[in-house]
C-alpha cells in the first residue's frame, strides 16, 4: 500500500510538469535544424521503483527528424521504460547475487517483475561509465612516509565458446579428450578466459626481520612476531575484455593519480608471470618510474615445500624444517646459494630426472628470478612481500560471484559485472551512481540538442 501510494504521487508529480511545462517557440537539435511543431501530452511509460506510471510532455517535431523531448532532459529520464532508481536497485543487487537472486530481490524490495534478460541489460548500462569515472574522479593521495604498492594477477572466468579469446577456441576445437564423462589428467577443458585483476594501495611502512616472516617455536615466552604493513585506500580494477597489458596501464594511472610527482617508493608485488612483469617494468620505464619489483613469497615456499617432497616422505616433519631453514636463506637474499645447495643435495643423493623434477623447477624459479627475491631491501624498507590483497581480490571479485555452478558467462555480460563490482568494493558506489547519471544525462539527452540549448 506504502508502494501504491509513492507510485500515485511520482505520477502526479509527473502530471503537475506536463500541465505546467511552458511551450518554447523552437527546439534546435545537435544538426542545428529548428523543431516548431508541437504537440502536448506525449506519453511515454516509466517503470520506477514504485510500480509503472506514465510521463507525459510535448514533442517537439519537425518532418524526417526525430522527436524532441526537452522535458526528457530535464528529468534525466532512461532510454528504456526502467527508471535510474529501477536500474540502481538491479546493479547492486547484481554485483552481490546471481541473477536469478537479483530478480527476486528487486520483487522483494519494489513489488517489480523484472525479467532475467532485462535485468543483464539494465546491469550493463549501468557499467558503461565506470572506464571514464576514475580518471575524472578525485583520488587519495599518498601520506607523508606511505609506500605505494602495485600488484597485479589473473583468474579463469568459465566463456560461452563464442567468447573465448581466439587461441583459447582454437584449442577448444582441436581438443580430443580421451574419455567422454569427464577430463584425464593433465587435460584442459579450454573453456576459461583469462581476466585481469590489479591492485594499487598505500602502507605505513612496518620494519621486519626474516623470524618476523619465518620463525622456529621461540625459546624467550616474551617473543611476539611482529605484524606486516596494512593495506590502505586499496583500489581494484579488473576486466576480462581488456589485456594484460591494458589493466597493468590502468593500475600505472591510478598510483601516478595519487603520487603525480613520483615522491614516494612504487612496489609492485607479482606471483613470477613474466608477461606481467614485462609490461610493468616497460610502463615504469616509459613514465620514468624506479619501480620496486618482489615475487609473492608465498610462491617461493610452495616451490620449496614441492622440493622438500623430493627428499622426505609425504608428513615427514622433517620436510618442515628443511623448508624453514630454505625459507630463511631466501629472506636473507641467499635465493642463488639455496637453488645450488639443493641441486647438490639432489646430486648426492642419485635422484632420477622423474625423482629431482621438482627440485630442478624450484632452482630454475629462484635462478631466473634471484633479481626480484631481494627480500633483505623490502624487509629493511618495511615493505610487504606478499600479494595477499590481490589474491583476496581475485577470490572476492571473481571467484564468489563468477564460479556459479553450471554458469557460462558472455563477455558484455562478465565485463560489465566486474567493472561494477570493482566500484562497490573500492567503496565508490554513490560517486560513480551520481556520476553515471550525470553521463547518461548528457549522452542520452544533450546531445541531441544544439550547444546553447545544452547549456541551458
Amino acid at each position: 500500500m506504502g508502494c501504491d501510494l509513492l507510485r500515485v504521487a511520482m505520477a502526479e508529480h509527473f502530471l503537475l510538469r506536463a500541465l505546467t511545462e511552458e511551450p518554447l517557440p523552437a527546439v534546435v537539435d545537435a544538426p542545428g535544424i529548428a523543431h516548431t511543431t508541437k504537440e502536448p501530452r506525449q506519453t511515454r511509460p516509466l517503470v520506477t521503483r514504485f510500480g509503472p506510471i506514465g510521463v507525459m510532455r510535448l514533442a517537439y517535431r519537425h518532418k524526417g527528424t526525430k522527436n524532441l523531448y526537452p522535458a526528457d532532459a530535464v528529468a534525466n529520464l532512461p532510454p528504456e521504460k526502467y527508471s535510474h532508481g529501477l536500474r540502481e536497485i538491479a546493479a547492486k543487487a547484481a554485483v552481490q547475487g546471481s541473477f536469478d537472486t537479483t530478480v527476486q530481490a528487486i520483487a522483494d524490495q519494489t513489488g517489480q517483475q523484472v525479467g532475467k534478460r532485462q535485468v543483464e541489460q539494465l546491469v550493463r548500462r549501468a557499467a558503461q561509465d565506470v572506464d571514464r569515472f576514475y580518471p575524472d574522479a578525485t583520488r587519495p593521495k599518498v601520506t607523508t612516509d606511505q609506500a605505494l604498492i602495485l600488484s597485479v594477477d589473473g583468474k579463469g572466468v568459465v566463456m560461452r565458446t563464442k567468447d573465448l579469446r581466439p587461441s583459447t577456441a582454437a584449442k577448444q576445437a582441436k581438443a580430443d579428450h580421451k574419455l567422454q564423462s569427464r577430463l584425464s589428467p593433465g587435460e584442459k577443458s579450454h573453456r576459461k578466459r583469462m581476466a585481469e585483476v590489479g591492485a594499487v594501495y598505500g602502507i605505513d611502512p612496518v620494519v621486519r626481520i626474516p623470524s618476523d616472516i619465518l620463525h622456529a617455536k621461540p625459546v624467550d615466552p616474551t617473543w611476539t612476531k611482529k605484524s606486516g604493513p596494512k593495506a590502505v585506500n586499496q583500489w581494484l580494477v579488473a576486466s576480462v575484455a581488456d589485456s594484460m597489458g591494458d589493466v597493468i596501464y590502468q593500475v600505472l594511472e591510478e598510483a601516478e593519480r595519487r603520487d603525480p610527482q613520483h615522491e614516494h617508493p612504487w612496489v609492485a608485488l607479482v606471483d613470477g608471470n613474466h608477461a606481467q612483469l614485462s609490461y610493468l617494468q616497460e610502463e615504469a620505464s616509459a613514465r620514468g618510474i624506479d619501480l620496486q619489483v618482489f615475487l609473492d613469497f608465498i610462491h617461493v615456499l610452495e616451490y620449496l615445500w614441492k622440493a622438500a617432497w623430493c627428499f622426505f616422505p609425504t608428513g615427514d616433519p622433517e620436510a618442515e624444517t628443511w623448508v624453514l631453514e630454505h625459507g630463511l636463506e631466501v629472506l636473507q637474499g641467499k635465493a642463488s646459494q639455496v637453488a645450488e645447495a639443493i641441486d647438490r643435495q639432489a646430486t648426492a643423493k642419485e635422484l632420477t630426472p622423474s625423482q629431482r623434477k621438482a627440485v630442478d623447477q624450484c632452482a630454475h624459479y629462484f635462478l631466473v628470478n634471484r633479481q626480484y627475491l631481494q627480500y633483505p631491501q623490502a624487509l629493511e624498507k618495511g615493505w610487504p612481500i606478499a600479494t595477499g590483497i590481490i589474491e583476496g581480490a581475485c577470490r572476492h571479485l571473481m571467484k564468489d560471484r563468477f564460479d556459479i555452478i553450471g554458469a557460462r558467462w558472455g563477455l558484455d555480460g562478465a565485463e560489465a559485472l566486474l567493472k561494477l563490482r570493482s566500484v562497490w568494493s573500492n567503496g565508490d558506489w554513490d560517486a560513480y551512481w551520481t556520476y553515471h547519471l550525470e553521463q547518461e544525462q548528457r549522452r542520452v539527452h544533450f546531445s541531441q540538442y544544439a550547444a546553447e540549448i545544452s547549456a541551458a
